[in-house]
């Protein structure tokens, strides 16, 4: 093996061999170690992992780069780095990795690049190996993390979700502000031989060598294990860039595109009791869950329904589901999403009072819908509902949603947010989920009087059990926080 292809794929440990593999493992001092030690050693070690080699389950680095390029710098650009593919698979890593570099961040402003923080963790934390995370999670002393990739892509990954103190990573040059699409010359980081390099290993006592063949027996590191949960992530790309896969994608855009057309005329234009059918037709399957007191539900007075909230097409899902229109309480839709949403539409202003108003007045001219988490989420987690909700209505109808993408999300923080239902409906079968619950007094929980607080937490207690999503005392604010670095206004 060559030096190259080792450095490319060595675990640098203290202390630590890894399992099943005692015959690859080297030391400083010229002797290997048949039988590895416990993992307890490496309470007081420092532990130095090649992110690519030893910590992900794949070694490729493409489909990172296709999200940076996709989400960062728009679909033309990732079909130029798809169209590169077989040339920089034909080539060496460095210049493979100084190609796609350019490719993905020539031109783009450092300040607007969210990427590695907003979309690239989901993915990274999905190719995670339970077994190499074990060593990372055990080393009681520093943790270091070495990457062949850019810094600004790994470092958001590794800090907030893996607690990794110490990243290296390759460093871009600027000029302006913006990324010149070079990097820097001093080069730190395995794959590459350098001084660096040697430098490095002759401050670890062992290193461990972990083959592909090794890691392809590696289990996916459990979402019940992540070091952080991860609750918010943005990017329109709901699958790993891998270069068939977005050769897919692409090859696929076309028929998208009508179909989203086609699909969105359908809902614009016909009535409920044709809509649904013809839907499913085209592909949209929706699923509708009722509750005992479906009679008592479907009476002739106005009505508060509250749902968590996946994608903007929540209230046309739910109006279908009842058979009739209802009104759809908003924050920050656009203009454009507002004057084609077959259904009304009311923008809230966030001042308690005028909103309380507004909705009390709305719920006494007809069915209302209100989202008291006031944000999307893609994952299992449901947000802090807001207070109001028990205070404008006697009663509510809980209603939980859920909803499945195979392409693309429906939801993003971006400023081409009335792009959105767009997206969603270019899935090839996006899949809805709608639950009626019985009707719930907001006055009291179990014959006790309570508070709006009280009475908000029960509620969302009630649709997380229903749905097995987590409760959290998240909002909006923290939402947009960490993906836009806002706090979500417009």
């Amino acid at each position: 093996m060559s030096s190259k292809d080792f450095f490319k794929s060595v675990l640098f440990l203290c202390r630590f061999v890894l399992p099943r593999r005692p015959s690859a493992c080297h030391t400083n001092h010229g002797r290997s170690q048949r039988h590895p030690p416990s993992l307890e050693d490496l309470a007081s070690q420092t532990v130095v992992c090649d992110v690519e080699g030893t910590l992900l389950r794949t070694s490729s680095t493409f489909p990172y780069f296709m999200l940076v390029a996709l989400e960062a710098g728009g679909f033309l650009r990732g079909l130029l780095l798809l169209l590169l593919h077989p040339l920089i698979s034909c080539l060496g890593h460095e210049v493979g990795i100084r190609i796609m570099v350019m490719v993905c961040f020539f031109g783009l402003r450092k300040e607007d690049f969210g990427v590695g923080r907003a979309a690239l963790p989901k993915f990274f934390l999905e190719q995670v190996g339970l077994e190499g995370f074990e060593v990372l999670r055990r080393g009681g002393g520093r943790r270091v993390c070495v990457s062949s990739m850019p810094t600004v892509m790994v470092e958001g990954f590794l800090k907030e979700y893996l607690d990794v103190e110490v990243v290296l990573g390759r460093e871009l040059k600027l000029f302006g502000g913006y990324y010149t699409g070079l990097m820097e010359d001093r080069v730190i980081g395995f794959g590459h031989v350098d001084l660096a390099h040697h430098q490095l290993f002759t401050h670890c006592k062992e290193g461990c060598l972990v083959g592909e063949a090794e890691k392809r027996r590696w289990h996916p590191l459990p979402r019940s294990q992540y070091p952080k949960p991860l609750v918010f992530h943005d990017g329109r790309i709901a699958f790993t860039p891998d270069a068939i896969s977005t050769l897919c994608m692409f090859l696929w855009f076309p028929l998208g595109f009508a179909l989203a057309f086609a699909r969105a005329l359908v809902f614009l234009c016909l009535p409920y009791a044709l809509c649904v059918p013809l839907l499913a037709f085209l592909g949209m399957h929706s699923r509708l869950i009722t509750s005992d007191d479906k009679e008592e539900r479907r009476g002739d007075g106005s009505q508060l329904y509250i749902c968590n909230h996946r994608t903007l097409l929540d209230g046309l899902y739910i109006s279908a589901a009842l058979g009739r229109h209802l009104t759809a309480t908003t924050y920050s839709v656009s203009r454009i999403s507002e004057w084609f949403s077959p259904i009304r539409t009311v923008r809230l202003t966030r001042n308690r009072e005028e909103d309380a108003a507004r909705m009390k007045k709305l719920v006494q001219e007809g069915d209302l819908l209100v989202c008291p988490e006031g944000t999307t989420c893609r994952e299992p987690y449901l947000l802090r509902f807001s207070p109001l909700v028990a205070e404008i209505s006697r009663e509510v109808v809980p209603v939980a949603l859920e909803s499945w993408v195979s392409m693309f999300y429906g939801t993003s923080t971006g400023k081409l947010k009335f792009l959105d239902p767009l997206y969603f409906l270019m899935n090839p079968f996006p899949c809805y989920e709608v639950e009626f619950m019985a009707r719930v007094a907001t006055g009291a929980i179990g014959g006790k009087e309570c508070s709006s607080y009280e009475m908000a937490n029960h509620l969302q207690a009630e649709i997380g059990t229903r749905l097995g999503f987590q409760c959290t005392s998240l909002t909006r604010k923290d939402k947009y926080l960490l993906l836009a670095g806002n706090e979500g206004t417009i």
